[in-house]
């Protein structure tokens, strides 16, 4: 449930001849290296902090209390072919806090390093415009590979092979497959991403399914699927700046993982959030972003810690 793929917006050419507004959105658009050949670098962060523990769904007394603190830095680097066609390399870098049970005990600890790799290819596929409309979509497909530590997955032997908890216990609702840097896994990577303008109002969208396979201690991550969606105004069209707010809806759905052959019943889960993003962008060199998700709907199964909120932040840097 803490798996977090970086979702790629791409391309949108548009003609300077069209008007003032737009030469500035297309400026927009290649400051966040979504248009245009050439490189563009990116840093994006991502803090979510889990209080709530559920029992299928509902919310059960957290008594402990147990807690994550969950960071994800990614390190983006890309290379844009031309107007349809580019390529960019992810890195996250982890760093996990966290507090539970364990046994009659608490235990409190973090996790810190990089994590899994990916490298995503993205083609245009579709593109309307006139003065007042624009529509594109980008297709993406790519490889995540097995870079981050997967040792903590070794937690999921462990609570097979020990011995039944002293009465009085608590259940813990962190576990290995929680905290695990990385999956041991390579693993696929399709999705769409939409972008779509009348006037000075947008809205985008995307969508991503990860093709999960057997990773270390025979545990497979199940398969994901996640994605983002949200209208937005441009408040400010200058020439050499532009500022737009989004409200932003975003969310994830995955089935049970599966831990030597057997369904691991505390792994599924079903989540949307909402909250909103501002934009703003400098010339067409650099772009940023800042959002805000707070949970709308979560659904797990079994006993689970889920967000309390997220934040998000990010620079991107065409050179």
């Amino acid at each position: 449930m803490k798996k977090v793929f970086l979702s790629v917006l791409v391309g949108l050419p548009v003609s300077a001849a069209l008007g003032c507004d737009l030469c500035n959105i297309y400026s927009a658009l290649e400051a966040h290296g979504e248009a245009g050949k050439g490189w563009h670098a990116s840093v994006a962060e991502q803090f979510t902090r889990f209080r709530t523990l559920q029992q299928d769904s509902h919310e059960v007394p957290n008594d402990v209390p147990q807690k994550l603190d969950s960071s994800i830095t990614q390190f983006v680097l890309g290379y844009n072919f031309n107007e349809i066609y580019g390529v960019q390399f992810n890195l996250p870098f982890i760093h996990r806090t966290f507090q539970r049970p364990d046994g009659l005990d608490v235990q409190r600890g973090s996790v810190t390093g990089i994590g899994d790799a990916s490298l995503l290819a993205h083609a245009r596929l579709f593109k309307y415009e006139t003065k007042d409309a624009t529509a594109v979509v980008h297709f993406l497909a790519g490889i995540k590979f097995p870079t981050g530590d997967s040792g903590r997955l070794h937690e999921e032997v462990d609570e097979l092979t020990a011995p039944p908890p002293p009465p009085g216990a608590v259940d813990s609702g962190i576990h290995g497959h929680d905290l695990a840097l990385g999956s041991g896994s390579v693993d696929g990577i399709v999705g769409l991403n939409l972008f779509a303008r009348c006037h000075r109002m947008f809205v985008t969208g995307s969508i991503q399914y990860a093709i999960r396979s057997e990773g270390s201690y025979q545990y497979k991550y199940a398969n994901d699927t996640a994605w983002s969606a949200g209208p937005g105004v441009f408040l400010v069209l200058g020439e050499d700046f532009t500022c737009s707010l989004q409200g932003v809806f975003s969310g994830e759905s995955k089935g049970m993982d599966r831990f030597w052959g057997m369904p691991a019943d505390d792994t599924a889960i079903s989540s949307v959030f909402a909250g909103p993003q501002l934009n703003v962008t400098w010339k067409d060199k650099l772009s940023a972003e800042f959002g805000v998700d707070i949970p709308v709907s979560i659904r797990n199964t079994s006993l689970q810690l889920v967000p309390d909120w997220r934040v998000r932040g990010g620079f991107t840097w065409r050179f």
